[in-house]
C-alpha cells in the first residue's frame, strides 16, 4: 500500500471574505514592549471566543481576552511595522469580520487577513450618490492590481477601477460608505492593503518563469 502525507490546503479559521460584519470601537491601547494590546467593543463580542480569529481593518488577530462587550487582541511588533494598526487611537472605528464558516457563501473574495502593505488615500470624489476613492502604494514591493480585479482595503473586499502601476481607485456604494471606515477617510489616510491572493501567486509564478 502506498503511503502519502496529507496536505493542508486551506485553514478556514484564518480565511475571510472581505465582507465587513460590523464596526467596532477602540476602547483601550496598551503598549507592552514591542506588542500592542487592542481592546475593542462591538456588537459581535458576545459571540466571540478566546483564540478566535477576527479581521481588524484587514489584519487577522486572535482574541486573547473577553470582558462583557469588550474583547482584546494583540498585535506584535512585525504586524505594527507592516500595517496601519500603529496609527490607531482610542475611539477610532475599526472594520471587523469573523473568519469564514465552512459551507457559507463567499460573497466577497478569498481574503487571508495578511496585509501586504500600507496604502494612502489620494482622492475622494462623490458622484451621483456614490463615492470614488483613489489610493497609492509603493510599487517596489511588486504588488499589482488589474482592472476589475479584487483588492482588500482595511478588510473590505472591493473591485479595482482605474488600475495603474502604483495606484488604483474603487467605487463605494452608500451602504458600504455608511457601514465601514470609508466615511472616515480623508486625503492622506493610511489603509491596509491585501492584494488578490490568486494574482499574487500568478505574479510570483511568472516571475520565476522569467527571471
Amino acid at each position: 500500500m502506498s503511503k502519502f502525507t496529507p496536505v493542508k490546503l486551506l485553514n478556514l479559521s484564518d480565511m475571510f471574505t472581505g465582507i465587513i460584519e460590523t464596526l467596532g470601537t477602540v476602547k483601550k491601547l496598551v503598549h507592552d514592549q514591542g506588542n500592542l494590546h487592542i481592546s475593542v467593543t462591538s456588537s459581535i463580542t458576545p459571540e466571540l471566543q478566546i483564540d478566535q480569529s477576527v479581521s481588524h481593518n484587514g489584519v487577522c488577530l486572535t482574541v486573547v481576552a473577553i470582558d462583557g462587550d469588550e474583547y482584546t487582541v494583540t498585535a506584535i511588533a512585525e504586524t505594527l511595522e507592516k500595517t496601519s494598526l500603529n496609527t490607531l487611537q482610542v475611539a477610532d472605528a475599526i472594520n471587523l469580520e469573523r473568519a469564514m464558516i465552512l459551507g457559507a457563501r463567499l460573497d466577497g473574495h478569498i481574503v487571508q487577513g495578511h496585509v501586504d502593505q500600507v496604502g494612502k488615500c489620494i482622492g475622494i470624489e462623490e458622484k451621483d450618490g456614490s463615492w470614488f476613492f483613489s489610493f497609492t502604494y509603493d510599487p517596489s514591493l511588486n504588488n499589482v492590481t488589474i482592472e476589475k480585479g479584487s483588492i482588500t482595503i482595511d478588510g473590505t473586499s472591493l473591485t479595482v477601477v482605474d488600475s495603474k502601476a502604483d495606484s488604483f481607485s474603487v467605487a463605494i456604494i452608500p451602504y458600504t460608505y455608511e457601514h465601514t471606515r470609508f466615511k472616515q477617510y480623508t486625503i492622506g489616510s493610511q489603509v491596509n492593503l491585501e492584494f488578490d491572493v490568486i494574482g499574487k501567486y500568478v505574479s510570483r509564478l511568472m516571475g520565476n518563469l522569467n527571471p
